[in-house]
């Protein structure tokens, strides 16, 4: 798992409820690992980094990214749901996008466990589904 420190109260929300959908479904603590990184913008490269590695079964990328005044936040989640995207096709990892993207931050609490839930707690049953579906898909082989 990949967390953002940047809106740090939001994102350990974020990680609380990954790693409690985890345990809800079997998965121990000491079989997940916690990588921070400095910002949603830099959680893609480490993703690539990790799920190339061949210790991972899925990576979960958790963030928040918050509208401010500034062209920035369009900036920052593009490119980190682009490069959440491409280490996934690249290394055939699933690559799980919890990155928040709202307009503000009470949208952002409430997506951190709030009104709509813990999409921490989302992605870990993503991630949970993902790796079980790639195992009963024959390797290499296209489907119709």
């Amino acid at each position: 798992m990949i967390a953002a420190r940047f809106n740090q109260n939001i994102v350990g929300q974020l990680v609380h409820g990954a790693l409690d959908g985890f345990t809800r479904h079997g998965v121990s603590r000491d079989a997940v690992d916690l990588v921070w990184a400095p910002g949603s913008f830099e959680i893609s490269l480490l993703a690539k980094r990790l799920a190339e590695s061949g210790e991972y079964e899925a990576i979960i990328c958790l963030g928040a990214v918050i509208r401010g005044e500034t062209d920035h936040y369009d900036y920052v989640a593009g490119e980190a749901a682009r490069g959440v995207a491409q280490a996934a096709v690249a290394t055939g990892v699933p690559v799980i996008f919890g990155i928040l993207t709202c307009d503000t931050v009470e949208q952002a609490i409430n997506r951190a466990g709030g009104k709509a839930g813990n999409k921490g707690f989302d992605a870990a049953m993503t991630a949970i589904e993902m790796v079980n579906l790639l195992k009963q898909l024959p390797a290499g082989k296209k489907l119709d």
